[in-house]
C-alpha cells in the first residue's frame, strides 16, 4: 500500500525558515512528480512546488519563487521543501502529493495527484 508521509512544519516568525520533508513508501511508480500544495480554510488547495523525480526539474508558484526551494535526496528517498523568508501569508496546511507527472506540464495542478499525505501545519506570525 502506498503511503505519503510528511514531516516538519511548525510555527515561526516572519522572516524565518522552516523545512518540510516527504517520503513515499510502498510499491510506487519509478518515474513520478512529487511536491507540495497548501490550503487555508475557505480557499482551494494551491500548488507550491513540484519536482520531477526522474530528472530533478522543478516548478514553483510565483508567490514562493526565490524563497522556497524543493529538492530531492535519492539516498533517503525524500523530497524536501526549504522555506526561507517566510511571510504571514504562507500560513497554511501543507500537503505532500505524488503521482505521474502531468502530460501537459501543468505540474502544479492538484487534479493530477491521487496520492496525498495527511498535511502539516505551517504558521508564520508577524
Amino acid at each position: 500500500q502506498v503511503q505519503v508521509v510528511e514531516s516538519g512544519g511548525g510555527s515561526v516568525q516572519a522572516g524565518g525558515s522552516l523545512r518540510l520533508s516527504c517520503v513515499v513508501s510502498g510499491n510506487f511508480y519509478r518515474s513520478y512528480c512529487m511536491g507540495w500544495f497548501r490550503q487555508v480554510p475557505g480557499k482551494e488547495r494551491e500548488g507550491v512546488a513540484i519536482i520531477d523525480r526522474s530528472d530533478g526539474s522543478t516548478s514553483y508558484a510565483d508567490s514562493v519563487k526565490g524563497r522556497f526551494t524543493i529538492s530531492q535526496d535519492k539516498v533517503e528517498n525524500t523530497v524536501n521543501l526549504q522555506m526561507n523568508s517566510l511571510k504571514p501569508e504562507d500560513t497554511a496546511m501543507y500537503y505532500c502529493a505524488a503521482d505521474h507527472c502531468a502530460a501537459n506540464g501543468d505540474h502544479l495542478n492538484r487534479a493530477w495527484y491521487n496520492y496525498w499525505g495527511q498535511g502539516t501545519q505551517v504558521t508564520v506570525s508577524s
